[in-house]
C-alpha cells in the first residue's frame, strides 16, 4: 500500500484461531455470527492473522507491532516475521523504529528473542498507560510476558503519554479501550491517509456491527466508542484502514453507500 510518499508493507508472523462465538459478538445474543457466517470456517472458528506493518517514510523504517514470536501451541502459531521482512529485502538492523499499538503477547513477540534484541538499532516506543498496566503497575496483567520481552531493549525504550509524530507522515494517536494505552498509527502523505488500528478492531464485522464486543477489551464501553468514532470519521472518505487481525492483513475502506456501514477491502 502506498500513501503518497509512504510505503506500508504487511508483515505476517503467523495465525491464531478462536471459536468466534466465544470471543466476539453482541452481548446477550447466543449466536451473533449467524448473519456473518461467511467470515468463519465451517467449524465456527475465526482465523486471526498475526503480524504487523512496516512503514517506510523518508530514511526511516518503522515496524508497527512485532507479531507473536516463536510460539506454537496448536491454536496460535508465530515465528515468520523475520522471514517476511527479509522477503521485502529488510534486515533487522535496518529497522529504525519499533512502535507498539499495545502490549498483548501477539503484538510484542519479536521485540526480543532468546534474551536478545531482534531489532538492535531501533528505538522502541509504546504508550506509558500500557507500560503501567502490563509491566510496572503491579496489577494482575503484570504477570504476563511483557516485562521479559522488553528487558533486553531497556536502553532503547521510550514511553509516551501524548500523541506525537513518529516519523515524517506517521503519527501516534491514543485510542484507549482495548487496553489503557492502545494506540492507532496514522500515515498521511499526498492528501491521503491510512490508519493502522492495532486491536481497536478484531474483525471487519465490527465495522458493520456497532455494538459487538471482544472479550479481550479492558474497557468495552471505551473500546466501542473509539472504534465507532474512527469508523464514522473514515466512512465514505478516501481513508484506508487495516487492523492486525484483518484477513490477509488487507486494507479497506469504510462505506455506507447503498446500505449500512461496512468494510470493503481494496
Amino acid at each position: 500500500m502506498r500513501i503518497g510518499d509512504i510505503e506500508i508493507l504487511p508483515v505476517r508472523d503467523g495465525t491464531g484461531r478462536e471459536a468466534a462465538r466465544d470471543i466476539l459478538g453482541r452481548p446477550g445474543v447466543a449466536d451473533p455470527w449467524e448473519c456473518h457466517a461467511e467470515h468463519l470456517h465451517p467449524d465456527g472458528s475465526l482465523e486471526l492473522p498475526l503480524g504487523g506493518f512496516c512503514v517506510r517514510t523518508g530514511d526511516r523504517v518503522v515496524l508497527v507491532d512485532t507479531g507473536l514470536g516463536r510460539h506454537d501451541d496448536g491454536r496460535y502459531t508465530g515465528g515468520a516475521l523475520p522471514d517476511a521482512l527479509a522477503a521485502y529485502g529488510i534486515r533487522p538492523d535496518e529497522v529504525t523504529d519499533v512502535v507498539l499499538t499495545h502490549l498483548h503477547a501477539d503484538h510484542i513477540g519479536w521485540v526480543s528473542d532468546e534474551g536478545r534484541p531482534v531489532f538492535p538499532n531501533a528505538v522502541h516506543r509504546l504508550h506509558r498507560a500500557d507500560w503501567e498496566h502490563f509491566v510496572s503497575g503491579g496489577g494482575p496483567a503484570t504477570a504476563g510476558p511483557a516485562a521479559a520481552k522488553f528487558a533486553p531493549v531497556e536502553d532503547r525504550l521510550e514511553l509516551f503519554d501524548e500523541d506525537f509524530t513518529v516519523a515524517p507522515g506517521l503519527d501516534a494517536r491514543h485510542a484507549p479501550g482495548h487496553t489503557p494505552g492502545s494506540t492507532v498509527y496514522v500515515a498521511s502523505s499526498g492528501g491521503r491517509r491510512a490508519l493502522l488500528l492495532g486491536d481497536v478492531v478484531h474483525s471487519v464485522v465490527q465495522l458493520a456491527e456497532r455494538d459487538w464486543e471482544v472479550v479481550w477489551d479492558v474497557d468495552p464501553v471505551a473500546a466501542s466508542a473509539v472504534r465507532n468514532r474512527i469508523a464514522d470519521e473514515a466512512a465514505d472518505t478516501g481513508d484506508v484502514l487495516v487492523a492486525g487481525h484483518f484477513p490477509g492483513l488487507r486494507f479497506g475502506r469504510v462505506v455506507t453507500v447503498d446500505g449500512p456501514r461496512r468494510f470493503v477491502a481494496v
